[in-house]
């Protein structure tokens, strides 16, 4: 489905829009209403960078206020227009998409990133180099709550060692992407660990107990590269650890996946301010990935998106599920439905 941004023939506000990024600079001289942004915590430090620029840029006249409800509960805000943007760390689930189509709320699905769900360990960890997808849900369903708590209940060669177990909480995508993909049903997961909303906290905690494990993106494992050991995961083609290149390749299954921005259509054509700071977002995103340490589309794949948010493209290309194993360029290529 399109709504188009740019025709100049339809409306004063479609007029107004069709101007270049240049003028949108121009046009966005005083103080103007607030980008708001909520979302994934995953996504936030690459919207952060193109916030910090843009507000550079244009005289720090526009306030983008970011916040980090989860991947969940900033869909909950943005399908009731609270907010302008939602960070996703996954796609939009049909029961959000029901939300914002009673709200009436239409929506452009704008991939940024790829990103790796990394599994890591303390250093000190000596054992445990590797693990199977087998394992991963041996040690993160349901059933193993008050059950496996012991690293040797893992795998015989395992130390007879307590684990720790950190994780995201229930409203972040990492979580729902993670317990979809590992244990088959998104939210399904052992309760007896200690969540964060926060990766860097669930990083913290694992650097200091040696019998930690936990999961989370890719970017905040790059962050404490030094400090902390991620598993190679062997999900039947062999261990095979979280790099650029095996995300790219699409060697680093089932944990592979893309990051989102999904932007309030009526706030993109109504609001001068979000369609410059989306169209600046897109133009310097190969750039601010790299800067946070995940894994930038290709040029193309960011042209297309802005070309997309120009025409008005609104919908989903996921049908609100989730798509282990999707690579890049089965991405891109894929059409949008609402």
């Amino acid at each position: 489905m399109k709504a188009t941004l740019l025709k100049p023939a339809s409306t004063l506000v479609a007029s107004a829009l069709v101007t270049s990024c240049a003028a949108n600079s121009q046009m966005v001289t005083q103080k103007t209403d607030p980008i708001r942004v909520d979302g994934s915590s995953t996504v936030a430090p690459i919207t952060q960078l193109a916030a910090d620029e843009f507000k550079a840029s244009h005289s720090k006249q526009t306030e983008v206020s970011i916040n980090t409800s989860g991947t969940g509960g900033g869909f909950k805000k943005f399908c009731s227009g609270e907010t302008d943007i939602n960070n996703a760390s996954r796609p939009i689930l049909i029961q959000e998409m029901d939300a914002c189509k009673q709200t009436k709320v239409a929506y452009l699905e704008i991939p940024i990133a790829f990103d790796a769900i990394t599994v890591v360990v303390n250093p000190q960890n000596t054992w445990a180099k590797d693990m199977t997808s087998a394992e991963l849900r041996k040690l993160w369903e349901p059933d193993a709550e008050e059950k496996i708590t012991n690293w040797r209940q893992i795998r015989s060669s395992y130390p007879d060692r307590p684990i720790a177990l950190y994780a995201p909480g229930q409203n972040s995508g990492t979580f729902d992407y993670f317990t979809q993909i590992v244990n088959g049903s998104g939210g399904a997961s052992r309760k007896d660990y200690s969540a964060s909303k926060e990766a860097n906290d669930l990083a913290q905690n694992v650097i200091r107990d040696p019998n930690a494990i936990a999961y989370f993106g890719f970017g905040y494992y790059q962050a404490d590269a030094k400090q902390l050991k991620p598993l190679a995961i062997n999900s039947g083609q062999g261990a095979v650890l979280p790099s650029v290149k095996t995300v790219q390749s699409a060697k680093y299954q089932p944990l592979s996946r893309p990051l989102f921005i999904y932007v309030n259509l009526n706030s993109a054509q109504k609001k001068p301010q979000v369609k410059a700071f989306v169209e600046a977002y897109l133009k310097n995103a190969d750039r601010h990935v790299k800067q946070t340490g995940y894994i930038p589309l290709p040029s193309q794949g960011y042209q297309l998106a802005l070309n997309h948010f120009h025409e008005g493209k609104v919908g989903t290309v996921f049908a609100g599920k989730l798509q282990p194993g999707i690579t890049i360029t089965q991405l891109l290529a894929k059409e949008a439905v609402f």
